[in-house]
């Protein structure tokens, strides 16, 4: 296996570019901004976190995340990479990626780290994961993280991570993606299918919190029709991604599959850290 040569900041920054840049349907790339949320909005926010995750072995967890939103804020003044961060900051505190090891990581969390992530989700403005009776974002936060996480996991897939340890994001995101590449496909587009397949078997909990349950699922349907279109030809996986892209863009943007965007950039960081996502074609 290659060894990365990058530092882990620079790793963490080259993950969102790469996520952000490839033409995943419904999300911002370069060719594709919101209203209130651009192209440039994420490029910054890669570059501001770079030097955070830099000292990611010095800092806990909540600290990481934290100051990863604290950084991201002094650039922008939106919500770009709440999500990613929750997941990248885990990942940047192991040694081993799969699901066995990451509990290892969780197990580690203190009340600490749980005032500091409600600190950067109130910083973010990114509103509760969910709203639930207890536990809550807007309450105080708890003494167990992990707690917290657990009363989210049901409707909200990054929260149910901590409790699994994020084995749907190595079965789902990291496996499939490196296997795409190990296939021979280039890298942009092994992003995207990635993230198509990855949205047909997971609906988007930002869909859901946004359009609620059902669009969340219509979402993941019509994503399962460009998965098995893939399989039928070039042409008829075009057009049915197309139409997916679109449709997830009407409504103004509220169908962004913001979540499964999330669960990619972090499969990109693991891609990296281990040495076998390519970072050149």
């Amino acid at each position: 296996m290659k060894m990365a040569q990058q530092s882990l900041g620079q790793m963490a920054t080259l993950a969102c570019l790469l996520e952000v840049s490839a033409p995943k349907p419904g999300n911002v790339h370069r060719g594709a901004d919101f209203e209130d949320l651009t192209f440039y909005d994420f490029q910054t926010s890669a570059v501001a976190i770079g030097p955070v995750f830099d000292l990611a072995k010095q800092l806990r967890v909540g600290s990481l995340v934290l100051a990863a939103i604290q950084a991201t804020q002094s650039v922008v003044s939106t919500n770009t990479n709440l999500g990613l961060m929750l997941l990248m900051a885990p990942l940047a505190k192991a040694t081993v990626f799969d699901e066995t090891a990451m509990p290892i990581v969780m197990n580690e969390l203190t009340a600490a780290d749980a005032q500091d992530i409600y600190q950067a989700i109130a910083l973010a403005d990114a509103g509760g994961m969910g709203e639930v009776e207890s536990m809550d974002i807007t309450d105080a936060a708890p003494d167990s993280l992990l707690e917290a996480m657990s009363a989210a996991q049901d409707h909200d897939l990054i929260a149910a991570q901590y409790g699994n340890g994020f084995v749907d994001l190595f079965a789902d995101a990291v496996r499939p993606l490196r296997e795409k590449l190990e296939a021979g496909m280039i890298l942009t587009e092994a992003i995207v299918e990635t993230h198509v397949q990855f949205m047909s078997r997971h609906p988007d909990s930002l869909i859901a919190r946004k359009c609620g349950v059902e669009i969340a699922e219509e979402a993941a349907r019509r994503a399962r029709v460009v998965v098995d279109a893939r399989a039928q030809g070039l042409d008829l996986y075009v057009r049915d991604l197309s139409e997916l892209d679109f449709w997830l863009r009407s409504d103004g943007h509220r169908r962004n599959p913001g979540t499964t965007a999330d669960f990619i950039g972090a499969a990109i960081f693991v891609g990296l850290i281990e040495g076998w996502l390519p970072t050149e074609q």
